[in-house]
């Protein structure tokens, strides 16, 4: 990786705000929120355009780099790759969010959300700043009865 100094910064930051997950998720969770910030998009693409010239990779390396964050352990190479479990990053994103919390109101914001019809997300948000910041969510497939 190339010297991008604020890049460090942000890695170290992600690491410490995550202590569940291993640090090379952590690493793919900062490179993800690093490129999106840079690219204004969250997009797969322009994550790996932004950081592959940045980070001195090529855009197919970088693009495999992000997709092995979200990928399950099988679908990576390697013999010890393990998948990201996003329920252990819960707790510790929503205490990061609380960590700059002023005053004593927090709002709440529930949402099911239907992604054609094919997914319902369900969505539990706290409203920060006048953005619903997801910190807990379940996606089901839709047409089909839960409890």
């Amino acid at each position: 990786m190339s010297r991008q100094p604020e890049l460090y910064q942000w890695i170290d930051t992600v690491v410490t705000h995550f202590p569940t997950i291993s640090k090379p998720q952590a690493m793919g969770l900062a490179l993800w929120s690093f490129g999106m910030v840079l690219a204004r998009s969250c997009s797969l693409t322009a994550v790996a355009n932004i950081l592959a010239p940045l980070l001195g990779q090529s855009f197919n390396s970088m693009r495999e780099r992000l997709r092995d964050t979200y990928r399950e352990a099988d679908a990576k190479a390697g013999d010890q790759r393990a998948e990201l479990d996003v329920t252990l990053c819960w707790a510790p994103w929503l205490a990061w969010i609380l960590s700059g919390w002023v005053g004593t109101k927090l709002a709440i914001a529930v949402d099911a959300t239907s992604l054609g019809a094919r997914f319902v997300a369900l969505v539990i948000s706290v409203v920060y700043r006048g953005c619903a910041v997801p910190v807990v969510w379940k996606i089901l497939k839709a047409g089909e009865k839960y409890a």
